[in-house]
């Protein structure tokens, strides 16, 4: 099992021309972080919007995207855990009021959500959806209603939020983009003459053809609109708490985040490996795609050959759950087939990104042994994953994550590899180049960069049936 990001955001401003293109390819580009459901809104005198479910190639057909028009936009992917995946939690959300109009996009999660959806409720506020980020909305919409002032009614919204949120808006004709104080989830920005872009991922830029400028600092809002660029910096923090699992996993490879090349961290984390390791083995093989850097950075360290062992089918979706196991092996080989011929009788490093409830790595370890392979050295581009993350990922419970309950030696002996080694919390750090005060490892350590409520791993309908 691959654990998930919840959502990848982009927003668009242009003095001269439509932005829908750029946020339609800007999203396409970070379908990786998102496939449930995909959104765009516009403004164009007044808000548009078009969202569903499923990819954004496959939801925008020519038709929904001729339907938008206006030089100011953002769009949004979603991924949702399971029985939250419908149309009412698919973003952009759209509040619309007599003074204001906002459209957000949210990456990121509020741990005081509940409360903070309580009290809303005491006061009559109704809601469409089940997520944090129409909290969120809400929010803003009311402080503004009542101050009319953009930026004290972020700083007042941002004063009550505990939790991970990068966040792009439409309120009228203004884009704005917000970063929460710790920087805990990745917000990129690109410009040029004519065109400001906000994104989850720097890659966005490249794909667009437009200059990255740099991330969004923490605790900072930025507004575009014709009058040009207002930098705020709202809330500062004596230490900042970048996701690391965006640097093993999330991020795309050729990602740079917080100024820092994601591939280059992925290869510095082979090379860590391999400079310590001493197995006997003929050659290093990565679980594709994600595992590729780290499994050449070992090779180089090593002097031990590179080869693919497991060929990835890319035309393959989410599988659902298959009642027999029979069904279930032949899903797993219909998305990784083993290259027999490579295989057979030898001796292999096999790498992967992380190890979450095991699950995955049995089936592929075995698959590899019924392909002959003598032995399987299995090496993990992240330290154990002992506790659930509260900050905006979707992971299994803590009794699921196979680190929380067992030591190495015994993880081993249930995925069945001959060795197993995973990375040190302190080689991550080196790789990273960042230190303890700069990062978010609370799914490493079971210590959080924010005061986790007792009630936030609360199912909602408990919340909600209590209300």
């Amino acid at each position: 099992m691959k654990i998930n990001d919840k959502c990848g955001i982009v927003g668009a401003y242009s003095k001269l021309e439509d932005v829908v293109s750029l946020i339609f390819y800007g999203l396409y580009t970070l379908q990786h972080r998102g496939q449930e459901s995909c959104g765009i809104a516009v403004y164009n005198g007044e808000v548009n919007m078009s969202k569903g479910m499923g990819m954004v190639a496959e939801f925008f057909s020519r038709e929904r995207l001729n339907s938008l028009h206006g030089r100011i936009g953002i769009g949004h992917v979603r991924y949702s855990t399971a029985g939250a995946s419908r149309i009412e939690n698919a973003q952009p959300f759209l509040i619309t009021h007599s003074k204001v109009t906002l459209a957000i996009a949210h990456n990121g999660n509020i741990v005081n959500y509940l409360e903070l959806r309580r009290e809303l409720e005491r006061v009559g506020q109704a809601f469409v959806s089940t997520t944090d980020s129409e909290v969120i909305a809400h929010m803003i919409v009311r402080e503004y209603i009542r101050s009319g002032d953009i930026v004290s009614s972020i700083e007042n919204v941002m004063n009550k939020l505990v939790g991970s949120y990068s966040l792009v808006l439409l309120v009228d004709d203004k884009l704005i983009a917000v970063r929460d104080p710790l920087g805990i989830r990745p917000l990129c920005m690109g410009r040029d003459e004519n065109t400001v872009v906000f994104a989850s991922e720097s890659v966005v830029f490249d794909v667009l053809n437009i200059p990255f400028y740099g991330d969004v600092k923490p605790g900072e809002v930025v507004i575009v609109s014709d009058e040009g660029i207002e930098r705020h910096r709202i809330k500062k923090s004596n230490r900042t708490a970048n996701c690391m699992f965006e640097y093993i996993y999330f991020a795309r490879p050729d990602s740079i985040l917080n100024g820092i090349p994601v591939y280059s961290v992925r290869e510095k984390i082979g090379k860590i490996h391999g400079e310590k390791d001493d197995v006997d083995a003929d050659f290093v093989t990565p679980v594709p795609d994600s595992a590729i850097p780290f499994a050449l950075g070992y090779s180089r360290a090593r002097g031990l050959p590179y080869r693919e062992t497991l060929i990835r089918n890319r035309y393959v979706g989410r599988t659902f759950i298959l009642p027999k196991q029979k069904q279930r092996e032949l899903a797993v080989k219909l998305k990784l087939n083993p290259m027999i011929l490579q295989v057979k009788g030898k001796s292999l490093v096999l790498f992967d990104d992380s190890i979450v409830r095991g699950t995955t790595s049995t089936r592929i370890i075995k698959i590899l042994r019924e392909a002959g392979a003598r032995e399987i050295h299995m090496r993990v581009g992240c330290p154990p994953i002992k506790s659930l993350c509260k900050l905006g990922i979707d992971m299994p419970t803590d009794k699921e994550l196979i680190a929380s309950s067992r030591n190495i030696e015994e993880i081993r002996k249930t995925i069945g590899a001959d060795t197993l080694k995973y990375l040190e919390i302190e080689e991550l750090l080196e790789a990273i180049g960042l230190g303890e005060d700069r990062l978010c490892l609370g799914c490493l350590t079971g210590e959080y960069p924010v005061k986790i409520p007792k009630y936030e791993q609360l199912p909602l309908s408990v919340f909600l049936r209590n209300s």
